[in-house]
């Protein structure tokens, strides 16, 4: 019986491929890949001319049978189109399935866009929560966010550039403006960029330019603070509508300073 090897393949710089995972990716007797395009730039690039089959999100499952019965008779490669695989990409069904039919399923570790990003966010790397790509339609995007708004471990999600504008906005009014984050950016590419600062100074910033390439974002947990109670928010709420602001910034700036989410302030104003 066969080995899966789950091989992490570089981001972007070639140079970052470890020596185990070539002479891993020379034995194989075959390479799931996620793109195989990429997969087959990659082994040409360094002289390996093993068989490559695709493996990507809307083949997963219909593409099993196949590596299982290549796995009866040698080893596989999984590999994503960079970084390591099952981290928001395919595999899991593949690694699961393996497991329960015996075969060995063995990591190859190196390049990650999670551990490079944390390691210069220059935010704490004791405790995070990984999220993945948020939901693509906003009502699901807004309530995942809500989910994690009091998470104090720091957040770090991957964003495509056509979505990094709505995905900012919505940062900024459900986890609060001055959440610090680290805006990674084509990490280890020749465009390579490491942005820090706010959320809300990070929102300005793309709107003011194109975002081009693949985003990884870290953005700091939920400051440390006890939850207001439902009397000190009511007050507070109407202190200031009375003052004449709106309702809409009163429950923003409330949210951001209680600990309860922007609809609950709404909430208790008909209350």
């Amino acid at each position: 019986m066969g080995t899966l090897y789950v091989v992490a393949t570089p981001l972007g710089n070639l140079e970052d491929i470890t020596l185990r995972a070539l002479r891993v990716l020379k034995e194989v007797s075959l390479v799931a890949a996620e793109d195989t395009r990429s997969a087959r730039r990659l082994l040409s690039h360094f002289d390996l001319h093993q068989t490559v089959v695709s493996y990507f999100e809307h083949n997963k499952l219909a593409r099993l049978e196949q590596i299982l019965t290549a796995l009866e008779a040698g080893d596989v490669a999984l590999i994503s189109e960079a970084g390591t695989p099952l981290l928001s990409d395919p595999g899991y069904e593949l690694v699961q399935a393996a497991l329960a039919r015996g075969f060995t399923v063995t990591p190859i570790p190196g390049p990650s866009a999670l551990t490079a990003a944390l390691s210069v966010s220059g935010l704490p790397t004791d405790r995070f929560l990984f999220l993945g790509f948020p939901p693509r339609r906003a009502g699901e995007r807004r309530r995942w966010l809500e989910e994690v708004r009091h998470q104090p471990a720091t957040l770090v999600l991957y964003e495509s550039p056509h979505r990094l504008r709505k995905t900012l906005a919505d940062l900024v009014e459900i986890l609060g403006e001055d959440r610090p984050v680290a805006v990674c950016r084509e990490l280890t590419k020749l465009h390579e960029e490491i942005w820090r600062g706010t959320l809300a100074a990070a929102r300005q910033e793309w709107e003011q330019r194109e975002p081009r390439g693949e985003f990884t974002l870290v953005i700091g947990g939920a400051p440390a603070g006890e939850r207001w109670d439902a009397a000190r928010v009511r007050a507070a709420l109407a202190e200031a509508l009375a003052r004449g602001e709106s309702t809409r910034d009163a429950a923003r700036r409330i949210a951001q300073a209680s600990g309860w989410s922007k609809k609950e302030v709404y909430a208790l104003k008909n209350q």
